[in-house]
């Protein structure tokens, strides 16, 4: 069965968007494929964070994978910073890197620009990710197109280390999404929803409770022409509360538009609120219960136990080809 890896950072809660890009995807994958999900909080202290707030993130979000719907009996789901090997092969993968490669990534050139001093690892934050597909002998590592060149990266320096020492890595491929709408965000429907958007109505979270929810449903961006149908150029607004129905509903856009034909916006939005909140409660519950139990520990306690025991086999493959330490089986 071929694997599948993909990394989260625990900053800021999921996002709606997030969810329909990517999570929901998720529960499709683990039944066809053996997944491995990991909570990337090494990652997120590539920029400071309050240590309370980041352990409270990394937990929540362990908690929405499973509330979501992932299976623990058919997933590994543990946190990065409990597998110390990710650190150790993150090392090495910098040690083949060349310092021009990473200057070009375009997350490091965004994030840096204008800024008189930035954090070294915001410059290695690449061959860390590496590491973290690398050591699971991964085949395929589902991302949005933001992330295709952290893997194409990826690939050049698997290519790299199996022609400079031993072949050892798998170079894995890239999975796009291939379904689910890219759901924009509320005030600014042009724009991709983000969880790091400074305005609180813009991004819709899959905690937010109902009244948050028919709020920003009810303030969400659209138009002034009163009439309910999808157009993403010239409607970008209602277009994309019909994508968010559409895809919550299992229903086509033609169906959510002939729904609401005759309706104005008020009840059109109304509408699209009761299925948003009617979709998030049992996620809610679910999540709920596993934050307040021991159950949510003891997953991730196992998910560690068994990524260890892969990682730890393919740092030692990695370090014996590269004359580090004692020879190891």
């Amino acid at each position: 069965m071929k694997r599948i890896f993909s990394g989260v950072q625990p900053t800021g809660t999921v996002t709606l968007g997030n969810y329909i890009g990517a999570f929901r995807q998720f529960i499709d994958l683990q039944n066809e494929y053996d997944c491995i999900f990991c909570v990337v909080d090494q990652h997120a202290i590539t920029v400071q964070q309050d240590p309370k707030e980041l352990r409270d993130n990394i937990r929540s979000l362990a908690a929405l994978y499973l509330a979501v719907g992932l299976d623990p009996d058919k997933v590994t789901l543990f946190i990065q910073s409990e597998v110390p090997a990710h650190a150790q092969a993150g090392w090495i993968m910098q040690c083949i890197s060349s310092i021009g490669e990473l200057e070009r990534m375009t997350q490091f050139k965004d994030k840096s620009a204008g800024k008189e001093a930035v954090s070294a690892s915001l410059l290695t934050y690449p061959p860390l990710m590496a590491a973290d597909i690398l050591l699971y002998k991964t085949d395929i590592v589902p991302v949005g197109d933001d992330q295709k060149q952290h893997i194409e990266l990826t690939r050049d320096l698997a290519e790299r280390f199996n022609k400079r020492y031993k072949k050892v890595l798998k170079l894995p491929e890239i999975q796009l999404p291939k379904h689910g709408a890219r759901i924009k965000s509320l005030q600014e429907p042009t724009r991709k929803m983000s969880k790091s958007d400074e305005n609180q109505k813009a991004t819709m979270r899959l905690l937010d409770t109902p009244k948050q929810i028919e709020k920003k449903i009810k303030s969400a961006v659209t138009d002034s022409e009163g009439k309910v149908y999808y157009d993403v150029e010239n409607k970008p607004g209602v277009s994309n509360l019909l994508a968010i129905e559409a895809s919550l509903s299992g229903t086509s856009i033609d169906q959510v538009v002939e729904k609401y034909q005759d309706s104005q916006y008020g009840e059109f939005k109304a509408g699209v609120a009761k299925v948003v909140i009617d979709h998030l409660a049992p996620i809610q519950e679910r999540y709920h219960a596993l934050i307040e139990s021991t159950e949510l520990d003891e997953i991730l306690d196992k998910g560690a136990e068994k990524a260890n025991r892969i990682a730890i086999a393919t740092l030692r493959e990695m370090e014996n080809a590269m004359g580090l330490g004692r020879m190891r089986v």
